[in-house]
C-alpha cells in the first residue's frame, strides 16, 4: 500500500552519502590558487601559474578572421598580450602565432603587428610571421598545427573543413556554423580526420557547468526535469549598432564578392553589413546564434550527459526595434523565446532580448531536487519529498569563471594530451542542432521535430521538412 512514503533504498542512501557532507572550495577564486579543500565534484581546472611546458610542445598557431573577436578574444588570448601592451592572464600557453588572415587589408596590417610585438616579446624570435588575404595559404603551411576561427558565421563549415582536411586542429567560434547541413559536414569531418575541435563559447570552461554534471551523473537531483537559462540585454540604440564603421573599409581594400561567400542575397559592398552582419539573416541566426549559444553549450554540458534534441519550438519578434530604431535596420529578432525537449525527458528553456535585460535565474531541476547556479557557485536544494534523502549543500569558488584564457588552455591541453575540449565536436553539433531548428521553429512556423538516426526534421504529423539552407528564405 502506498502511505505516501518513500522506502530509503540502498540507491538512495549511496546518493544521500554523495552529499552528506558539504564539500566548499575555499580559495580557489583567484586564479592558479588551489582550494585546500576540493570537493569531489569540483575539478581543478586551473593549471599552476609559472608552469613551462618543453619546446617540443610549443603549438604553432594561425588566426583566420581577426576582426573584432578574432582579433581581441582570439589572438591576444594566444599572445597573452592586452590593449597596452601588458600581460592579461597567467597561463603559459607555450603556443606561438604565426600567420593571420582577413579579407580586410586594415586587419591583416593590425594583426602583423600583434604577431610581430609577441614574437619579440614572449620568447619567439625564432619564428616569422606572415598575414594572407585567402585562407587556404595559411591552411597550406604544415608548420601550423591549429588555426582559430574568427570569421562571420557563413564562412565556418567550409575553413573548418579545410583546416580538418589540412591536418589542422580547429578552434571555432560560436555558432559553429550557419546552418544545420554545414554543422553535420563538419561533424563529419571532425570524426573522420581525428583532429580537436573547440567551440568558441568560454561559457564550455566555466567551472560550474562541470560540477553539476558529475552532481547530476551522480543521480544527485534524480531525473532530469527542465533547465532553464536566459541572455538579456537591453540596447536602446538598436544590439549591435555600437560596433563603428570603419572609413577604410572599401571595396579596394577588402573582397566582398569573397566576403559573401556562399550567401545567395548578393548585394553591392554595403559597410553596414560588413560590421553589423549580426542584425541580417542570410550571415547569421542573430541572437540564437549570438547570445543564446552561449547558454545552449553550457546547460548541454550541465546535463552530464549531452543529447541531440527530439523537438523544438521558438518564438520571436522585432517589433520593439522596427518602432523604435526602424523595421529597415534589421531583419532578426530582438525577442526570442526557445524550448527544446530531449529523449530523456528533459526539456530546456532559454530565452533572449535585446530590448528587455531582466533574465530567468540559471535553474536546472530535477525530480529529487534542484540546482541553482550563481557566479562560481552551484547550489542543491532537495525537493521536499526527499527532504530526508538528499541534504541542501552549497559549492561556492569554483574555477575558472567565465575565462577565454581558460577555454584556450583547455584547447591547447587537449591537443598536447590527447584528450577531450570542453567544447568538444558531439556538444558543438548537439547544440548546433537546437540553434538551427529553433531558426527555422520561428521563421517557418512549425514545431521541429529531429530524427538523430537519419539527421532528418519533420512536422509534427510527420511531413518532411527540409533544413533551411542559403538562399531558402532569401
Amino acid at each position: 500500500m502506498d502511505n505516501g512514503s518513500k522506502e530509503q533504498t540502498p540507491t538512495s542512501a549511496t546518493r544521500r552519502d554523495f552529499i552528506k557532507k558539504s564539500a566548499v572550495v575555499a580559495g580557489a577564486a583567484a586564479v592558479g590558487v588551489k582550494s585546500a579543500k576540493a570537493s569531489k565534484y569540483t575539478k581543478n581546472w586551473v593549471p599552476a601559474p609559472g608552469s613551462v611546458l618543453g619546446a617540443n610542445d610549443r603549438i604553432t598557431v594561425g588566426h583566420i578572421g581577426v576582426g573584432g573577436q578574432g582579433f581581441n578574444a582570439h589572438m591576444r588570448t594566444v599572445a597573452n598580450i592586452s590593449g597596452d601592451g601588458s600581460t592579461f592572464h597567467n597561463y603559459d600557453h607555450n603556443a606561438v602565432q604565426v600567420a593571420a588572415c582577413d579579407l580586410y587589408e586594415g586587419r591583416r596590417a593590425r594583426a602583423k603587428d600583434l604577431m610581430e610585438l609577441a614574437r619579440t616579446t614572449r620568447g619567439a624570435s625564432d619564428v616569422t610571421t606572415e598575414v594572407y588575404e585567402d585562407y587556404r595559404e595559411l591552411i597550406e603551411r604544415q608548420d601550423i598545427d591549429a588555426v582559430f576561427i574568427g570569421t562571420v558565421d557563413h564562412w565556418h563549415a567550409q575553413i573548418a573543413i579545410d583546416a580538418l582536411e589540412s591536418g589542422k586542429h580547429v578552434y571555432c567560434e560560436k555558432p559553429m556554423t550557419r546552418y544545420l547541413d554545414e554543422g553535420f559536414a563538419v561533424y563529419d569531418a571532425v570524426k573522420r580526420t581525428g583532429k580537436k575541435f573547440q567551440i568558441g563559447s568560454q561559457y564550455c570552461t566555466e567551472g560550474k557547468w562541470h560540477t553539476a554534471a558529475q552532481m547530476i551523473r551522480d543521480q544527485m537531483i534524480g531525473s532530469l526535469v527542465l533547465a532553464q537559462d536566459s541572455y538579456m540585454r537591453n540596447t536602446p540604440n538598436g544590439e549591435w549598432n555600437y560596433y563603428g564603421l570603419e572609413d577604410g573599409v572599401t571595396p579596394d581594400t577588402m573582397d566582398w564578392e569573397k566576403w559573401l561567400g556562399p550567401v545567395q542575397s548578393r548585394i553591392d559592398f554595403n559597410r553596414e553589413h560588413y560590421h553589423r552582419w549580426r542584425k541580417y539573416y542570410p550571415y547569421c541566426a542573430g541572437i540564437l546564434g549570438d547570445l543564446l549559444a552561449h547558454r545552449v553549450h553550457p546547460l548541454l554540458i550541465a546535463t552530464g550527459n549531452p543529447e541531440f534534441p527530439s523537438r523544438v519550438v521558438s518564438l520571436g519578434n522585432k517589433q520593439i526595434t522596427d518602432a523604435t530604431v526602424g523595421a529597415e535596420d534589421r531583419s532578426v529578432n530582438d525577442n526570442t523565446q526557445l524550448l527544446a525537449q530531449f529523449p530523456s525527458g528533459l526539456q530546456m528553456m532559454i530565452v533572449g532580448a535585446t530590448v528587455n535585460e531582466q533574465g530567468l535565474g540559471q535553474v536546472i531541476r530535477g525530480s529529487e531536487g534542484t540546482l541553482y547556479f550563481g557566479g562560481g557557485a552551484v547550489e542543491l536544494r532537495p525537493e521536499r519529498p526527499f527532504a530526508d534523502l538528499v541534504d541542501q549543500e552549497t559549492i561556492e569558488n569554483i574555477a575558472p569563471g567565465v575565462s577565454i584564457p581558460a577555454h584556450a588552455a583547455d584547447f591547447f591541453d587537449a591537443i598536447r594530451n590527447d584528450g577531450e575540449t570542453n567544447g568538444n565536436i558531439e556538444v558543438a553539433m548537439r547544440a548546433q542542432t537546437i540553434i538551427s531548428m529553433a531558426e527555422m521553429s520561428d521563421r517557418l512556423g512549425e514545431m521541429m521535430h529531429f530524427d538523430e538516426e537519419t539527421r532528418t526534421i519533420s512536422a509534427g504529423n510527420g511531413r518532411p521538412i527540409e533544413p533551411i539552407t542559403y538562399g531558402t528564405l532569401d
